[in-house]
């Protein structure tokens, strides 16, 4: 694969490029005790559940529908999305200045495709700057869908008439990164900024 090849690049948000971790908030209103943190985070508000809020279903019925299974622990779970702004930390700055380089050249079309709720995206939207410089931006709860689905993967390549195997896609998550490279993407496993920008740089789409 040569960057003769790729002609749009396709970033995954949380992980990537912004420091998001409902372990931010829980950590405070847990006071500390990180082991009943981790156990309320892996039983009660976990991450199949805000999937769930990810792929279309909306933060009230989320929210209701856990507070109702589980009364005593109601107010936690109502914090989730109440407070969900102080589980950003902020971006990633290392993988915004490989983003801010990558527009500079003007050289590849930036896009993003994220699995994040539509409610809450207008606050990452507001947050950070650097989400202007994409061409495009996927938002799953918008799509009704989330990755790995194979849906999510086309309706990027459809709305934005671009084509799987001209196009490098940046993903944490090994279930995504596997879901894209199924639709015919280039894809990467995003583990660190460094390791991105040498890979980019092997590839020839960074100098």
């Amino acid at each position: 694969m040569s960057e003769h090849h790729i002609e749009n690049i396709v970033f995954d948000l949380g992980g990537v490029l912004i420091d998001w971790n409902p372990r931010y908030l829980y950590s405070k209103i847990f006071k500390g005790e990180e082991e009943k943190m981790e156990w309320f985070l892996s039983h009660i508000c976990t991450n199949e559940w805000n999937m769930e809020q990810d792929a279309g279903r909306s933060l009230e019925k989320g929210t209701d529908l856990l507070a109702k299974q589980y009364p005593q622990y109601a107010e936690e779970i109502t914090a989730y999305y109440q407070r969900w702004e102080e589980m950003l930390h902020g971006e990633i700055k290392d993988t915004v200045l490989i983003l801010n380089l990558l527009h500079s050249l003007n050289k590849k079309k930036l896009y993003a495709l994220t699995n994040w709720s539509a409610e809450t995206f207008p606050v990452a939207m507001r947050r950070f700057p650097f989400l202007k410089l994409f061409d495009g931006i996927v938002v799953s709860g918008s799509e009704l869908t989330r990755k790995p689905y194979e849906k999510i993967y086309n309706i990027l390549l459809d709305r934005y008439d671009i084509k799987a195997e001209e196009s490098l896609f940046i993903d944490d998550n090994k279930e995504n990164v596997e879901g894209a490279l199924q639709v015919g993407f280039h894809a990467v496993h995003f583990k660190s900024p460094q390791l991105l920008k040498a890979e980019l740089i092997k590839l020839q789409l960074l100098y």
